[in-house]
């Protein structure tokens, strides 16, 4: 379960399904803020020419998954609406050490990151295997196998840059921190909701 402590409850599945044109547009944005997140990354620790090709690879992938998405809400004849608050990443952000050294930083960004993408390939997972419309249940059997590459790269780099720090206890850290949040989630037809 990706380290996650609690499991989405697949009744939330039917949450989303009485409304999938929120789903999807929420989720097209997920995707636009996880490619401006890969950059912002690549940005603040260019040093890395091997973050840097890796991240861009992902950033590249996010922007096309937005644009998967955006054809999907299209082709079903509906609309992406406006960008939507993500409160489950805003709750995850408070999370962030911000009175630590740049190394903290650069893990906890790394760590912040993984968590985003753990959740987000839960959800996926729960959708694929719960969702009635057999397109979307493809499409998000796919992305979350993704999802879980994105996991594992930003928990790898995290390894690999970091290692002076204690990482896996800053990341039992993180996960207990998500378990206490997660519990507010799960009650709308969002992403992370």
């Amino acid at each position: 379960m990706l380290g996650l402590k609690l499991s989405t409850d697949p009744r939330w599945v039917n949450i989303v399904e009485s409304n999938i044109e929120e789903i999807l547009t929420d989720h097209a944005w997920c995707e636009q803020k996880a490619a401006t997140n890969a950059i912002t990354i690549i940005t603040q620790n260019s040093d890395h020419q091997d973050l840097v090709t890796d991240l861009l690879g992902i950033a590249k992938e996010e922007i096309e998954h937005f644009n998967q998405v955006h054809e999907l809400i299209k082709a079903r004849g509906l609309k992406l609406g406006r960008e939507r608050k993500d409160d489950y990443v805003n709750d995850l952000v408070k999370f962030l050490k911000k009175d630590g050294s740049r190394q903290q930083s650069f893990l906890d960004r790394l760590l912040f990151s993984a968590m985003i993408e753990a959740r987000s390939c839960e959800r996926f997972k729960v959708l694929s295997q719960n969702i009635q419309d057999k397109e979307l249940a493809k499409f998000y059997h796919d992305l979350m196998v993704s999802e879980a590459g994105h996991y594992t790269t930003f928990l790898g780099y995290a390894r690999k840059y970091c290692g002076e720090l204690d990482i896996e206890k800053r990341w039992q850290e993180w996960i207990n921190y998500e378990d206490s949040i997660i519990r507010n989630y799960g009650k709308k037809e969002t992403v992370h909701g």
